[in-house]
């Protein structure tokens, strides 16, 4: 429960493990030691090394502080986003252009009034100088600033309806600009939740359903045509799991020291359909670790109670997980006076110590494994006599199989996911996680196409600048980046010309959200930092929120050229009757106050219609506007 306090190089370390997601952006605590690593190791991988700010999960440390401060990681990013400057919008770039234009076009039309006034026809210098400044305020759209304040207000209106609160007016519009998405992957694209996906026996192998910390979901054999080597499936389609799972699950509820809540249901959650309580993933918390969490919900689904099972097979001894072993093991008493030993660990460690392990499990583990699940392997052993573990955990063990966990999509991202690619908007993830849990995640959300390419951190560090520009456009899924490495990929995009979204939720997210065209921050697990550097928070943490907000900014951007088209002709044809009837020797056909009160009162109400329109059909299906392309066309 202790925060370090500073940066430290650990002297001493049983069994620690801390929550580094603020730094890394990795969903699970990260296990340290004692030991060194390489110096160029990123600092995911730093087992060596505790920082200021991130939190304990448990057990115990001391080290040599050697960094407080701004000279902490956390006090770097802090300095990194001083000297981050936030960039204009698109629109606020355009319409700052087009201001220009229109002076300049305005003041050469008052100018030859001026002199085709006082110069051919005579007009008195004061009368003149009226005339032209009457020419210039009926050519001037003065419900412009009110046309395109209401425009985004609106906006703002519907995205937050949309749960995607705007902290800055301008970022309406860009968010619908933009060309590139650059986003984090946990609990952005996924939930956040630990999730067992996959279970493999010695006799069968399954599939899981549902997700995050919900216990609702099935457990179903495997019938997938791209079935894992070397495993039997003599287990029927309809039928039920059989006894094999039921050891396995049991196995995973007593050697486990996690806890899973259940909240009761809020007023404002509460649904007329009495299904949707159990249903509201919110109201189910773990407490422990996240891997260990996700067993009980797991055993659950299979329909075991875990609070009953430890009261019937009643804990005797533990060996709690340590690093070096990278093993835990529980020794628990059965109902009928049996000693029963339960171990879990990495499945190499556990496969060493069994004596009964499927035949080419190998194969089928590096197979899991490289589909991006993190795996944990459990074992068991009667033991006739006893109450302490002592070695029976090294020895002699009964192969019971393996789990595979993942950090899964949310629901809705990989449809959004689709409307951003057919809208002409690469996704990029940009992630502090492995490269083959990203690339998992990518390949299941069609993020970098089918053969995703993973580039980690360091291959960014030692790239020249022709080579990260060629990486930043073709790459669409980075691994173990720093804080560092996501601003030379925002800056070798923004130099290309794009329009970038940058999303994120952690401290080390911050720099490179501020720098971004369009900073987005997670509402609910994002960090203070991170919404202070952005100008929209997700209120739902969800990626799909972004692609509703691009659908509103395009919309946004219509109206807003709508409401445009709809003064110009109307600023203008008052310019011009004035100036024709200068040329024609009559009087002025519209007094300037003539003039303002038609602008200001009917130009600008019969323009807030326009603004008002829901966006077209079809607007998410066209590609981006250049950035580059002026407010109006020709």
């Amino acid at each position: 429960g202790d925060r370090a306090p500073a940066d430290l190089r650990l002297l001493r370390a049983h069994q620690l493990a801390a929550d580094e997601s603020m730094l890394s952006g990795e969903s699970l605590a990260a296990r340290k030691t004692s030991e060194a690593v390489a110096a160029d190791a990123p600092l995911g991988e730093r087992r060596g090394m505790a920082y200021a700010g991130t939190l304990v999960t448990q057990g115990q440390a001391s080290g040599m502080v050697v960094a407080t401060g701004i000279h902490t990681e956390l006090g770097r990013i802090s300095a990194m986003l001083e000297h981050v400057s936030p960039l204009d919008t698109p629109l606020l770039r355009q319409i700052d252009a087009f201001a220009r234009r229109l002076t300049f076009i305005i003041l050469a039309l008052a100018l030859i009034a001026f002199l085709v006034g006082y110069g051919l026809r005579g007009i008195p210098l004061a009368e003149t100088f009226m005339l032209a400044v009457g020419l210039a305020v009926a050519a001037i759209p003065e419900g412009l600033p009110a046309v395109l304040t209401i425009a985004l207000a609106i906006g703002v209106q519907r995205m937050a309806r949309r749960k995607a609160i705007v902290r800055r007016l301008p970022a309406v519009e860009a968010l619908g600009s933009v060309t590139v998405i650059c986003t984090d992957k946990t609990g952005t694209l996924t939930c956040n939740r630990q999730t067992a996906v996959h279970l493999l026996t010695a006799q069968a192998s399954y599939r899981v359903e549902g997700l995050g910390y919900n216990p609702h979901g099935r457990i179903v054999p495997d019938d997938s045509p791209d079935r894992l080597p070397g495993v039997g499936y003599a287990v029927e389609q309809d039928a039920n799991p059989n006894e094999d799972v039921a050891m396995l699950l049991q196995a995973g509820v007593l050697c486990n020291d996690a806890s899973l809540l259940i909240h009761a249901a809020s007023a404002e959650d509460a649904s007329d359909d009495p299904g949707d309580e159990m249903n509201d993933d919110r109201r189910f918390q773990v407490l422990g670790d996240p891997i260990e969490g996700a067993l009980l919900v797991l055993a659950r689904k299979y329909g075991l109670e875990p609070q009953q099972l430890r009261e019937t097979w009643p804990r005797v001894d533990v060996h709690p997980f340590d690093a070096a072993t990278r093993m835990m093991a529980s020794l628990h008493r059965s109902p009928q006076g049996q000693a029963h030993l339960f171990v879990k660990g990495a499945p190499e460690v556990i496969l060493a110590r069994v004596h009964d392990a499927p035949p080419q499990i190998h194969q089928t583990l590096e197979r899991m494994a490289a589909e991006g699940l993190r795996l944990l392997a459990f074992a068991t052993r009667p033991i006739a006599h006893g109450d302490v573990i002592g070695e029976y955990a090294n020895q002699d063990l009964h192969w019971l199989g393996v789990v595979g966990f993942i950090d899964p999509p949310r629901e809705g991202v990989l449809e959004a996911v689709q409307i951003c690619q057919a809208a002409g908007i690469r996704v990029k993830m940009i992630t502090g996680d492995h490269a083959l849990t990203a690339g998992a995640i990518a390949r299941s959300l069609g993020i970098g196409g089918s053969e995703v390419r993973v580039v980690q951190g360091a291959e960014l560090e030692q790239a020249d600048k022709a080579q990260l520009a060629e990486l930043a456009r073709t790459v669409d899924v980075f691994a173990r980046t720093s804080p560092e490495h996501k601003l030379l990929l925002l800056q070798a995009l923004q130099d290309a010309g794009e329009v970038v979204a940058m999303t994120g939720d952690g401290v080390n997210d911050a720099p490179s959200i501020k720098a971004a065209d369009v900073g987005i921050a997670m509402g609910q697990g994002g960090s203070e930092v991170a919404r202070e550097a952005s100008v929209i928070v997700l209120a739902d943490d969800n990626f799909a929120t972004i692609a509703a907000a691009v659908h509103e900014g395009r919309g946004v951007y219509d109206n807003l050229q709508k409401g445009i088209l709809f003064l110009l002709p109307t600023s203008f044809g008052q310019a011009m009757l004035m100036l024709m009837a200068l040329l024609l020797g009559v009087s002025a056909a519209i007094t300037p106050v003539q003039v303002l009160w038609v602008n200001m009162f009917t130009s600008v109400n019969l323009a807030v219609a326009l603004v008002l329109e829901h966006p077209e059909a079809g607007v998410m299906q066209r590609r981006p506007r250049s950035p580059r392309a002026p407010l109006l066309s020709g």
